[in-house]
C-alpha cells in the first residue's frame, strides 16, 4: 500500500451535510463508524457491485457494512479511501448511544472503534 495510515488527528473534519452532497457515480462518499470514505474509484471494483455502495452514498453505512460481515482485508482496503471523519456533532456515536456497544463488536471476531 505504500502510504502510512492516516493519524486520527490528521483527518479532515467533515459535516454530514457535506457527505450528503456526494451520492453519484462520479462522486460517492459514505460514512462507516464516523469515518468518511470517498469510494468513487472503488465502485467498479466492489465485489458486491457498485449499486450496493451507491445505495449508501451520502449516508451512514455502518449498519449495512457490519451486517455483511466484511473481512479484515476489506477493512484494511478501506483505509485507501479514507478522506476524513464526521464532526463531533454529526457522529452516530453521539446521535445513537444505544448502538455504540452493538457496533463495537462486528460479529466476525474483529473489534471496531467508534472514536
Amino acid at each position: 500500500m505504500g502510504e502510512e495510515k492516516k493519524e486520527q488527528s490528521d483527518l479532515k473534519q467533515l459535516s454530514q451535510e457535506e457527505v450528503e452532497k456526494h451520492t453519484t457515480g462520479t462522486s460517492s462518499w459514505l460514512v462507516i463508524h464516523d469515518k468518511v470514505y470517498d469510494v468513487t474509484k472503488f465502485l467498479e471494483e466492489h465485489p458486491g457491485g457498485e449499486e450496493v455502495l451507491l445505495e449508501q452514498a451520502g449516508k451512514d453505512g455502518t449498519e449495512s457494512f457490519e451486517d455483511v460481515g466484511h473481512s479484515e482485508d476489506a477493512r484494511e482496503l478501506m483505509e485507501n479511501y479514507l478522506i476524513g471523519e464526521l464532526r463531533d456533532e454529526d457522529k452516530a456515536s453521539n446521535k445513537y448511544p444505544e448502538k455504540r456497544d452493538m457496533w463495537k463488536s462486528s460479529g466476525n471476531g474483529s473489534t471496531c472503534s467508534l472514536s
